[in-house]
């Protein structure tokens, strides 16, 4: 089975969320359904539906939080020793060559991954080409509309 990398950030929202669902959703759920079943005819009563495909969903989503927790590997990058090399959850701040804008990203997890918070997927273009590098290296990232040379400027261990 193949592990998939987490920082200790995803993991613990994972969790949290894993923890809501379970202590909080699936018995509202349930009490939801108790009531809708108390209106009588189960074949025409709107509530009774909704409140079981609510809990199909909340049931669908703790089974895939269950399973992402069990296939990842959590990193903390606060415990590794630091060095001027990009690696998963290392936070880097990219100077666009070409257009001599700059940017910071941090490298995490599919799950975590969201460019409106500067949290890119470690499969993604961008991390792919600078994971390995170190300060100071110039890499060239392929994008849709052609290729964008980068400087690494700065590496964190966040």
């Amino acid at each position: 089975m193949k592990k998939v990398p987490m920082t200790v950030e995803g993991e613990a929202r994972l969790r949290e969320e894993l923890n809501h669902l379970k202590t909080v959703v699936r018995p509202r759920v349930i009490a939801d359904i108790a009531t809708a079943r108390e209106h009588g005819d189960l074949k025409e009563n709107a509530e009774y539906h909704a409140a079981r495909e609510e809990q199909g969903f909340a049931e669908g989503r703790i089974k895939e939080i269950e399973g992402k927790l069990s296939d990842s590997q959590v990193i903390d990058i606060k415990a590794m020793a630091v060095s001027s090399k990009v690696i998963f959850g290392t936070t880097v701040t990219l100077f666009n060559v070409d257009t001599e804008d700059t940017v910071t990203y941090k490298i995490v997890g599919d799950d975590e991954a969201d460019v409106k918070v500067k949290k890119i997927s470690y499969a993604s273009p961008i991390a792919k080409a600078i994971i390995g590098k170190e300060e100071g290296d110039e890499v060239v990232v392929k994008i849709p509309s052609g290729e964008a040379t980068y400087e690494i400027e700065k590496v964190e261990y966040l």
